[in-house]
């Protein structure tokens, strides 16, 4: 999670408590989203955007999508590889693994504030 410092600070603060659960849970984690849809299918980085508006109903920056990727790639959760001179992404064990501790965190917290 990057630091908030100056006009982004006074964004967050000025966001009501549901409005910042939804950024937090949605943009502010987006890897989440990407290896639920790698876990289903390989895919080129440009179909994020429209696959997570799609399935999970929010709309995350292009830009966005691609530098998640590239760290999830960096950290080893998921590989690509060149296929007809488009970047392929598929999630890795490692992405699996991952994917599914976060799920059991979120089924804990539900479980928890219920």
């Amino acid at each position: 999670m990057e630091l908030l410092t100056g006009s982004s600070c006074k964004l967050w603060k000025n966001m009501l408590p549901q409005e910042r659960l939804k950024k937090f849970n949605t943009v502010g984690n987006l890897w989440v989203y990407i290896l639920s849809l790698l876990k289903k299918n390989q895919t080129h980085a440009w179909l994020f955007q429209s696959l997570i508006e799609k399935k999970f109903g929010f709309k995350p920056g292009r830009i966005t999508a691609y530098r998640v990727l590239y760290r999830l790639e960096k950290n080893g959760f998921v590989k690509s590889k060149i296929k007809e001179r488009r970047r392929i992404y598929q999630i890795t064990k490692k992405g699996e693994k991952e994917l599914e501790l976060a799920k059991k965190f979120y089924k804990e917290i539900s479980k928890k504030i219920n």
